[in-house]
């Protein structure tokens, strides 16, 4: 299913006959709540897959591929008169699998939810295993050296050899 700016015009002509026709032309009590979410040609315009989503139950989307099914052929001649090509695409009907994917992706979202939650409650019980706050700071850096310095335990100001300065 190749992108061609022809394919994709022949794409977007079918989509909007299809949904037309679905909305306006085809009557079949088996048809629920249809909404055809994409259209895919391919490069030679010779197969078009038309994927569709239907609101409902398990019976419902059944009996929404089975009018499909039925009605392919009065849709392929409408879209034929439409589209205006030499040689009408065939079409096939695909259900589209976004509903149960955007299941699948907000279950997987609660449970991180879930977990980062979990998370949180033991982050705010949890306890420093040291100090709170292990890291020397500037200021007693400074107190340390203090006491030092007054009690003359500091070495002579010597050369590298620990010999007097010359002068």
């Amino acid at each position: 299913m190749v992108d061609h700016p022809r394919a994709r015009k022949v794409a977007d002509r079918i989509h909007e006959t299809v949904a037309r026709m679905l909305d306006t032309r085809i009557k079949d009590p088996r048809l629920g709540f249809v909404t055809i979410t994409d259209v895919r040609v391919t490069g030679d315009l010779q197969h078009a897959s038309v994927f569709y989503t239907v609101l409902g139950d398990t019976e419902s989307r059944e009996g929404t591929a089975a009018a499909l099914e039925s009605a392919k052929g009065v849709i392929r001649s409408e879209v034929g008169k439409q589209v205006g090509i030499r040689l009408t695409p065939t079409l096939e009907f695909i259900a589209d699998a976004i509903p149960e994917t955007a299941q699948h992706l907000e279950e997987a979202l609660r449970q991180a939810a879930a977990r980062d939650a979990e998370v949180a409650a033991l982050a705010a019980a949890a306890q420093y295993a040291g100090e709170a706050d292990p890291y020397r700071r500037d200021d007693e850096d400074e107190d340390e050296d203090a006491p030092e310095a007054e009690g003359g335990t500091e070495p002579s100001d010597g050369g590298v050899d620990g010999s007097a300065p010359r002068g």
